[in-house]
């Protein structure tokens, strides 16, 4: 489906045919969102960071391979990684089991760590890893400061509306959007908030898949 030459929409970054601008609707969002997306991404077409920082105010997209902290990547100064966390499947997933709740902190061994609400309460920002499996495990090896920030484990409430569109390597793998819409949605404990987010992502699907508008 990725056709480079094709003319695209300079606000979405897909293809016109795709341009998803006519459902997008600006929310203001309490908890920013950092995506850092791997320069080597192909998938634009289907791929939903640009979307994200569209349709959400309070969000950054940033692409490359490394930073020398979180406030260099941010873009601004005096950035706690200890109140940011970084959404991170890892390899493996987490050592022990995790609890039934839609987001998890883990510590380095894998383990959800004690006080998961106040943790959690503290949270002023996220970060997202855009690109694929290969791409966001080079991210996050490459920028060591990530350590610092809080490790985050989401458990969506279903498999990615991708569908068969795009194979994702885990049935916990969403894209961008779903990340950012199920977790900004579990800090703010608003499950509204989601659907906010995804209309612009359901207008993509809509129409890679040739379908009318309903």
């Amino acid at each position: 489906m990725n056709n480079p030459a094709a003319p695209q929409c300079p606000e979405c970054e897909k293809p016109l045919t795709l341009c998803v601008c006519g459902a997008i609707t600006p929310l203001e969002n309490r908890v920013h969102v950092l995506i850092l997306r791997h320069p080597q991404e192909q998938d634009r077409i289907l791929g939903t960071a640009r979307i994200v920082v569209r349709q959400l105010q309070n969000a950054t997209l940033k692409t490359g391979l490394s930073w020398a902290n979180l406030s260099k990547a941010l873009g601004r100064p005096a950035a706690d990684p200890k109140k940011w966390g970084v959404l991170y499947l890892g390899t493996q997933k987490a050592a022990a089991p995790l609890p039934p709740r839609p987001l998890t902190v883990i510590d380095r061994k894998g383990q959800p760590t004690a006080e998961q609400d106040s943790v959690l309460k503290d949270i002023e920002g996220i970060i997202l890893l855009d690109g694929n499996w290969a791409q966001a495990k080079a991210l996050w090896w490459r920028n060591a400061w990530m350590l610092k920030c809080r490790r985050l484990i989401l458990q969506p409430p279903q498999e990615s509306f991708y569908g068969n569109l795009r194979k994702e390597p885990r049935k916990e793998s969403v894209s961008t959007i779903e990340a950012a819409a199920y977790t900004l949605a579990s800090l703010d404990n608003d499950p509204a908030l989601a659907e906010k987010i995804l209309p612009p992502f359901h207008e993509l699907l809509r129409k890679a898949r040739g379908k009318k508008p309903a």
